[in-house]
């Protein structure tokens, strides 16, 4: 417990599951622990309410924020409740509920009520992030990110400053506020207003993160944690877009090895390394002029937008057969299915307005991390990835060019490891071919934490639950309503 200038601890209610006991509020936090969300019905079986937080923990008495809250009640004998986060950062958990029933299995949904939030700065909470409108944002994405020219540097550069500065002048206040600390405080909060002793919690991607953040500072109050594709919080933002850039080449490997096997397979190479050339020329080819827009919105499909068409797809192995046909097309000159997958990954709607998660992933990570302030580093260091992935290394490693520029510092203490000691056993889930967090992630965030279980995987795409494989849906369901973790380093089988 700590105590502070504000005055004593406080005892608020914790609901049905605290057995009649009663936790205490940090100091000067109190009315946001007592807070009672006003649920209210917004369609299809659910309930949306706000949830207040402080703008600034230091300052609790100062501006307040109010994060989007939505949840699914349970339909059997109810436990708690289970809380979402779908990753980016930058994703939003309100969204992501409202898919429960390709995020949980019908048995936790039984046992918990559903409950997903926008953390603070994302989505639908207020206030959220912006830095530029969406004609500056389309041009942002479509920069060149392999720049082999001086005047392609150049643009890059000051593409990337505009950036940091739009979201200077749009959001500034809100920018030194927006890291993934805060958020788990949020989360916290958020547990007592929904009345739980202890937080059941199912963080994918970067949720991973946020849930490990949270048992570090809040041990004591898990009940249950499945991190799933985890992020390996120990490492430099150099080393993280190393290491994802390996994995979208291994993902893209394992894709190729498959396509190879249907005749529909756009390649005229039947080994992987003489398609790799293959996609290597086309993306060259977009380098020097566009490919095709059948959209009729004026975007230029660029190499930078090839790029994101391509790593759309090996997020998930059922968009494989799209992302065969989006190449056939590419490869004859039509980018517009390449388009669409990228659009669906950074969240470019039909209308085209963006949300803002491009927007609140860039200024999470740059506060969450302590970023190279200089290009000639970024320049260096892409170098280096492109040695081990070839296709990806560079673009992912300038894609962190804006933090160069950033206008805030890293508010998170990066030399200090998440063990979360005195936590229960928390469930990290590991896929062996997941292209946005590779599986050593999972290894390291599993051997962190004092308390990591690993399950992991042998299959394709982002993540593990509800993907296909029964035995980590078995495992980690056990888990999550029982309380009964998978042995240390159980694996679970290749799904045909």
């Amino acid at each position: 417990m700590h105590r502070g200038a504000a005055g004593r601890p406080v005892a608020v209610g914790a609901g049905d599951d605290d057995g009649g006991r009663r936790e205490t509020a940090p100091p000067g936090l109190e009315a946001y622990y007592t807070q009672k969300l006003a649920w209210s019905g917004c369609g299809d079986g659910f309930e949306c309410a706000r949830l207040e937080v402080p703008l600034d923990y230091d300052e609790p008495e100062g501006e307040r924020m109010k994060l989007s809250v939505i949840r699914l009640p349970a339909t059997g004998d109810r436990i708690g409740s289970i809380v979402l986060n779908p990753g980016g950062p930058g994703g939003s958990g309100v969204g992501y509920a409202r898919a429960a029933t390709s995020v949980l299995t019908a048995g936790v949904r039984a046992r918990f009520d559903t409950v997903g939030f926008d953390p603070r700065g994302v989505g639908e909470s207020t206030p959220a992030i912006r830095c530029l409108t969406t004609s500056k944002l389309d041009a942002y994405v479509g920069l060149d990110n392999t720049p082999d020219t001086p005047g392609e540097r150049t643009a890059l550069e000051e593409g990337s400053r505009r950036f940091a500065s739009g979201c200077d002048a749009d959001s500034g206040k809100l920018l030194p506020h927006v890291g993934t600390v805060d958020a788990a405080r949020d989360m916290d909060i958020l547990r007592a207003a929904l009345g739980d002793k202890g937080l059941t919690y199912l963080g994918k991607s970067y949720g991973t993160f946020l849930g490990a953040m949270y048992a570090d500072l809040f041990p004591t109050r898990v009940r249950a944690l499945v991190l799933d594709g985890a992020v390996d919080p120990s490492l430099s933002p150099v080393e993280l877009n190393e290491t994802q850039a390996e994995g979208f080449e291994v993902a893209l490997r394992s894709f190729l090895q498959d396509c190879f096997n249907d005749a529909a397979c756009p390649f005229s190479s039947r080994d992987v390394d003489g398609a790799i050339e293959e996609l290597r020329s086309l993306l060259q080819r977009a380098d020097r002029e566009p490919l095709r827009n059948g959209l009729g919105d004026g975007r230029r499909i660029t190499e930078a937008w090839v790029t994101l068409g391509i790593i759309a797809p090996l997020y998930d192995r059922r968009s494989w057969p799209v992302l065969r046909q989006a190449l056939s097309h590419a490869f004859n000159g039509d980018g517009t299915t390449l388009l669409r997958l990228a659009d669906l990954l950074i969240d470019r709607r039909q209308d085209g307005t963006y949300s803002n998660q491009t927007e609140a992933n860039m200024a999470i990570n740059c506060v969450d991390n302590v970023y190279p302030r200089t290009p000639d580093t970024y320049e260096k260091a892409a170098e280096q990835a492109e040695k081990e992935a070839p296709l990806f290394g560079a673009p992912v490693m300038w894609g962190s060019l804006p933090c160069a520029f950033w206008p805030v510092p890293s508010t998170r203490d990066v030399k200090t490891p998440l063990d979360a000691q005195g936590a229960p056993p928390i469930v990290v889930v590991g896929t062996e071919r997941d292209p946005a967090t590779p599986y050593r992630w999972a290894e390291a965030l599993a051997e962190e934490l004092s308390s990591g279980v690993l399950l992991g995987f042998d299959g394709d795409g982002h993540t593990a639950y509800m993907t296909g494989s029964t035995c980590v849906d078995k495992a980690v369901d056990d888990y999550l309503i029982n309380l009964k973790p998978p042995a240390d380093g159980t694996r679970c089988p290749k799904v045909n």
